[in-house]
């Protein structure tokens, strides 16, 4: 059985996320690929966030419904609630729907992608947070993968 995995060609598991997808740069989410997803995967979710914040974790990206037989995101995910595609985003640590990149104030920090691979798709109206989809998947998890990236603050 093939290994449930998150990948993205544009910086390797535990490396520093490139400058174009944080405040730095062009703040455009990454491309990320996804395989192995178990059977009976119906959905996805990924949540992506700031692991070091004095805090608590900060919510950068919430997206849910991407199809178990997508494969991936591609680069520069339109910000917006309802995509063309069917992909719901829900909202950011900013209030917004979509991708916040990497703009830490300080120091160092560690930015963790979490892709579910859920049983079921999320059916919920209005606005999504990352609080209410994990409650929303809690019996769902078939499976989850993680892809950490690091980001420090430059001068």
């Amino acid at each position: 059985m093939e290994k449930f995995e998150l990948t993205s060609s544009a910086f390797e598991n535990q490396g520093d996320i490139p400058d174009l997808y944080t405040c730095r740069g062009k703040n455009i989410s990454p491309p990320l690929s996804f395989r192995g997803a178990p059977a009976g995967t119906k959905s996805c979710a990924l949540l992506m966030v700031d692991l070091d914040t004095p805090i608590g974790t900060i919510t950068h990206w919430v997206v849910y419904n991407i199809p178990a037989d997508f494969g991936g995101l591609n680069e520069g995910i339109t910000p917006g609630k309802l995509l063309a595609n069917g992909l719901n985003q829900g909202r950011n640590g900013m209030f917004r729907f979509g991708y916040m990149g990497p703009c830490p104030p300080w120091g160092r920090h560690r930015y963790l992608f979490r892709l579910f691979a859920l049983d079921t798709m999320i059916r919920t109206p209005g606005a999504i947070s990352k609080r209410k989809l994990l409650c929303f998947m809690e019996a769902h998890i078939l499976a989850e993968a993680p892809l950490l990236g690091y980001y420090p603050k430059r001068g």
